[in-house]
């Protein structure tokens, strides 16, 4: 199954403004919101014009909800919020969404959650509050979390290079690459290309790979490392789903297992993750979970559950995981108050490593910083699509809060729906 897709790359500076129109973000018609979307892309985003055939990981973090104006919504004056339905339902039908989910996380516990619609276009399965949906590059922060907690056993470093990493690989390896850290891999500053794979292979390439998962990465990470950089490594941030699945490779090459037991073990158990997985969501054959979609010349095209309905595995680090929103916001409370109530994952003092990001730039590690008033200062966010969901997730710390928004469907006009949720639920919620 081919998967295209552009992808939203380049300086984080030219994205803080937002789409047009972002100012009034969850108060726009479902036609504004397109047309600022569009109007978006026409004028920020050429370079991904000749991108649009490409089969890879979606990126797209559009930044919005920035000069959001506050009025005094429920929360302020002490009554109830209305019921998240009421503020998903008419954005989820405005939009075509078939699933639609939100989350808000507030004063250290879920205040609200709730999933409207339906699991499958042109089916009555009705989807469910726990119902999983898939991340896309939200997944980054989870696997730097992975990272984190390796740096603190002492089985990794931040400043290992790539040779002390891979030490079989120093001889193959672009010698431009032998100065590059694991920091820089989360940091989008390892100079990797944007392409997700190699430049002789395609996705399908990645998809019929043999051996286990551990070796498919080894191989990818030779691939990747042998090639021209595409920026000088270390100069500047040049976002690279590539340099989290080498980050991820490495993790597998200290420990002697792979990505997915890891991420078991040290992030989904401790949290209580029960639904959390890779790929795709759902059993094949069943309407058990939302399936994914993408949009077709005639309407939805709804893709049944199975191992090539998502991104190739070997991509996993980058982007694959799946879950319910409250154990998303299981994992989102660990950058809240996580220590603070005694959460068996980080330090303080990483858990500000990971949010902070190098001079110059908005990229931290599975995190954009940015400033917005609504927060009370910085904010972090991230959004990610396989092009057959959407997941975005903005967290104010200041407020201890966040929120999280969810869909089943992929397309370039679905992004607009989660921007207008995820202010309104702000104007509601935040006080």
């Amino acid at each position: 199954m081919r998967f295209t897709t552009r992808m939203c790359t380049g300086n984080w500076s030219g994205f803080t403004n937002g789409i047009p129109g972002s100012e009034h973000a969850g108060r726009r018609s479902a036609a504004e919101a397109r047309a600022a979307y569009y109007e978006y892309t026409r004028t920020h985003a050429k370079k991904e014009a000749g991108m649009a055939t490409q089969p890879f990981l979606k990126i797209a973090f559009l930044l919005s909800i920035a000069g959001l104006i506050l009025t005094p919504g429920a929360a302020d004056d002490g009554r109830q919020p209305p019921p998240l339905s009421a503020v998903l339902s008419p954005i989820r039908e405005a939009y075509g969404i078939p699933a639609l989910g939100a989350c808000v996380l507030k004063g250290g516990r879920v205040v609200a959650a709730e999933v409207v619609g339906i699991r499958k276009a042109g089916s009555s399965v009705s989807a469910t509050n726990d119902d999983s949906f898939h991340l896309g590059s939200c997944t980054k922060a989870f696997t730097a979390v992975l990272i984190a907690r390796l740096v603190e056993e002492g089985k990794l470093d931040w400043n290992l290079t790539l040779p002390e990493l891979f030490p079989t690989l120093r001889t193959v390896m672009h010698p431009a690459y032998r100065r590059v850290t694991l920091t820089d891999l989360l940091t989008h500053r390892a100079g990797l290309p944007e392409q997700s794979w190699p430049a002789d292979m395609s996705l399908a390439d990645l998809h019929a790979l043999s051996g286990t998962l551990p070796e498919q990465r080894l191989f990818f990470t030779r691939k990747m490392l042998a090639q021209k950089p595409a920026r000088e490594p270390g100069s500047g941030y040049l976002y690279s789903n590539a340099g989290y699945v080498i980050a991820g490779a490495a993790a597998e090459r200290v420990t002697g297992r792979p990505w997915e037991r890891l991420m078991s073990a040290y992030v989904f158990t401790p949290l209580g993750m029960t639904s959390a997985g890779f790929g795709a969501m759902g059993t094949p054959g069943t309407i058990d979970q939302p399936w994914q979609h993408e949009p077709g010349p005639h309407g939805l095209i709804p893709i049944a559950p199975g191992p090539h309905a998502d991104n190739p595995p070997v991509l996993g680090p980058a982007g694959t995981i799946h879950c319910s929103l409250a154990d998303w916001a299981s994992f989102v409370s660990v950058f809240l108050d996580g220590p603070a109530r005694g959460l068996p994952l980080l330090s303080p003092s990483t858990i500000e490593r990971l949010l902070t990001p190098p001079a110059g730039q908005e990229y931290a590690m599975g995190w954009i910083r940015v400033e917005r008033e609504w927060g009370g200062g910085f904010v972090y966010t991230h959004a990610g699509s396989n092009t057959r969901n959407w997941a975005v997730v903005w967290m104010a710390p200041e407020k201890n809060f966040a929120l999280m928004v969810t869909a089943n469907r992929g397309g370039d006009d679905v992004y607009p729906a989660l921007d207008q949720a995820a202010g309104e639920i702000i104007r509601l919620w935040l006080q």
